[in-house]
């Protein structure tokens, strides 16, 4: 089998809607780590309307940078084994998640396999994933649009709501 030496650059997009979901995210990142990859960036966590089934609790959502030597199959099997790691069981498309993890970019990269398709088909239509990713990685080009993150993030149609996440304080009285 042949391997790499370099490490490759991917954006990924981690979100959850169940219990601690903060806490989720700091695991889900932690647990990346464990195999000589690197988070060299990380947006701000946003609070995210449910896409499609709507009666749920509202995600937290994230855009990772990593520079690991996976492949891109490699690391689809270490995020579903990170995923089923921290609890997630396979449940309805669109319904809550303790955890999701998608990759959005390799690089300039263009991955079509039956198990792993990069980028992300619906990347250009979802404001919680591209309004995230274009705080990190605005300049980035994705590799079939031939256009930056920020430009498909200000051409997106989709109207469901993406807002700053801050802690809420328990101390406040509110």
């Amino acid at each position: 089998m042949l391997h790499y030496c370099f490490k490759m650059l991917y954006h990924l997009g981690i979100g959850s809607n169940l219990r601690e979901r903060e806490a989720n995210l700091f695991k889900c990142r932690t647990l990346l780590q464990e195999k000589e990859t690197v988070v060299v960036s990380s947006s701000a966590l946003y609070e995210t309307e449910p896409v499609g089934i709507k009666e749920q609790p509202w995600f937290l959502n994230q855009a990772l940078a990593i520079e690991t030597k996976q492949l891109p199959l490699e690391l689809l099997d270490e995020i579903k084994y990170i995923e089923r790691r921290m609890g997630r069981v396979s449940a309805e498309i669109g319904g809550p998640r303790l955890i999701d993890i998608d990759i959005l970019l390799a690089g300039d990269e263009v991955v079509v396999h039956e198990r792993l398709l990069i980028p992300h088909p619906r990347l250009t239509e979802r404001n919680f994933a591209l309004i995230p990713l274009a705080e990190i990685a605005p300049t980035a080009i994705h590799p079939l649009q031939m256009q930056t993150i920020q430009q498909l993030k200000e051409a997106c149609s989709d109207t469901s709501v993406v807002r700053p996440y801050f802690k809420q304080d328990s101390n406040s009285g509110d």
